[in-house]
């Protein structure tokens, strides 16, 4: 049967393909049990105690004796995660080469400086109170106006804005902010009730340069037909947007998001280390990546420690995931209860083994920066983000933060998409076949031989596309969600 030995140091080879008992694994050894695709075999025989080594790196202890030539999963094996812990800095400098050639990319350039790769027209509602409200504004207002010189109209559902305490509150103040402020929308309605905490008036004073002629605000409270009095601001808006032409950007008005969600045992193998090839070629070429989902960095928190810009940075990093930590300890849960049902079946036992892949979308290059919640990148190059590995919310708060898109790799399959374009890429080509109608790009294909470097360059160019006008599929579905991170009471 086919399988692969990741690293040199590992004494665990992936299957490719469904195994069976019996079956040869190499000219020596032969599979004790059947084994599903993507899970892990042992090559050698691992004592009580004694860790498994995939990646290079431990990825938790086997429990009991086990036998080469034996599937090695939750039955077998466990974490070596625990509490917070000490670190020490040991710098790591990577040289990348750049093979890409950039491709003209187009873009929309924005009063403040921003670079969109959308003209949007978004309703923003500060409560969760009129969400069916401006479900309403926009199916009538996309059935009585001309919205063909721009790229549609959405409004993001969420539950908040009222009944909220202290960070809950702030959080959901700045992520609004930031999606009001995002460059991907040429205008924007703020659709408030006039009740909830999250009143209009100081909302609109956390804003920063923006143009009263793209963004309004409304209280449905203040008018009695509150819907043809938001078609009338919505009208105002689009007169402004429909002069916005796509001119020449570069890669350095880029910023991407890199998401895994719903992984499995080929994640850390072909997709994820495929967005981090492409995102060492976006930095090299002077754009931006964001790295968020702090959970799934617990095991491999070392290895982006170690490619701090300098010392300061990895103290960051440091207080970044003890932080993220003790956020779990504080709520009484323990830091390595990590993986789903779906990524246990794809053959990820551990968390640490989930990190060690999760992180490999952030290529090989320097970390330069670490953001709060709802911070904007403020340097080139790659910058870690605090967040959950929630798929919604990580994706909304990488995209809050500043991405214009957010690459989503995917071994089990998702038709979710953020409120920016959201490229799903498959990490085997049985789930790209098999869900056409959600994945974007197979990452597949670097499992059945195909060069790294290729591929790359493939997707860069597929990126390209994306960023000049061409639809992703959840674009396609109309799947655009938001989610806001909730820490504490609700009132």
């Amino acid at each position: 049967m086919k399988t692969l030995q990741i690293h040199p140091l590992d004494n665990v080879v992936i299957a490719l393909e469904d195994g069976k008992i019996g079956q040869s694994i190499s000219s020596t050894l032969t599979l004790r049990t059947d084994v599903n695709s993507g899970h892990k075999i042992s090559i050698k025989d691992i004592k009580k105690d004694e860790n498994i080594i995939k990646y290079g790196e431990p990825i938790g202890h086997a429990t009991c004796d086990i036998p080469a030539g034996s599937w090695i999963h939750s039955h077998n094996m466990k974490t070596n995660l625990e509490g917070t812990q000490s670190y020490t800095y040991s710098p790591v400098i990577n040289k990348i080469p750049t093979f890409y050639k950039p491709k003209d990319i187009f873009g929309y350039r924005r009063a403040n400086g921003k670079v969109g790769i959308r003209n949007e027209l978004w309703i923003v509602v500060t409560v969760g109170c009129v969400n069916m409200i401006a479900n309403q504004i926009v199916r009538e207002f996309e059935q009585t106006h001309d919205l063909s010189s721009i790229d549609g109209i959405f409004t993001f559902n969420h539950p908040y804005g009222c009944s909220q305490m202290s960070e809950d509150q702030d959080h959901t103040i700045t992520i609004l902010k930031d999606i009001v402020e995002h460059p991907n929308a040429g205008g924007v309605l703020v659709l408030g009730l006039g009740c909830e905490n999250n009143q209009i008036q100081p909302f609109y004073k956390s804003l920063k340069n923006i143009d009263p002629k793209r963004v309004k605000f409304m209280n449905c409270q203040d008018h009695e037909d509150e819907i043809g009095e938001a078609i009338k601001l919505l009208e105002d808006i689009l007169q402004e947007m429909t002069t916005d032409k796509r001119t020449p950007i570069h890669f350095s008005d880029l910023t991407i998001g890199l998401k895994c969600g719903g992984s499995d045992g080929f994640s850390g193998i072909s997709a994820n280390p495929l967005v981090g090839h492409l995102s060492d070629q976006i930095t090299n070429l002077g754009g931006s990546c964001i790295l968020s989902e702090v959970p799934e960095m617990f095991g491999a928190e070392h290895l982006l420690m170690n490619r701090a810009k300098d010392e300061q940075t990895f103290s960051q990093i440091v207080n970044l995931i003890n932080g993220y930590k003790n956020y779990f300890i504080e709520n009484h849960q323990v830091v390595y209860e990590n993986p789903s049902p779906g990524n246990k079946a794809g053959g990820i036992t551990t968390l640490e083994e989930k990190s060690l892949g999760c992180i490999q979308k952030a290529g090989r290059s320097r970390i330069n920066d670490v953001l709060d919640y709802g911070e904007q990148v403020k340097q080139h190059g790659v910058s870690l983000l605090y967040g959950p590995g929630n798929d919604m919310v990580s994706v909304t708060a990488m995209a809050a933060s500043g991405a214009q898109l957010v690459l989503f790799t995917t071994g089990r399959g998702t038709p979710f998409g953020g409120f920016v374009p959201t490229v799903k890429i498959a990490t085997n080509s049985n789930l790209a076949i098999r869900k056409g109608n959600w994945i974007d790009f197979n990452a597949g294909v670097l499992l059945e031989g195909k060069n790294m470097e290729e591929t790359t360059i493939c997707l860069i160019d597929f990126i390209c596309d994306i960023i000049n006008g061409k639809q992703t599929k959840n674009e396609i579905n109309h799947c655009k969600e938001i989610a806001i991170f909730k820490q504490g009471v609700t009132l």
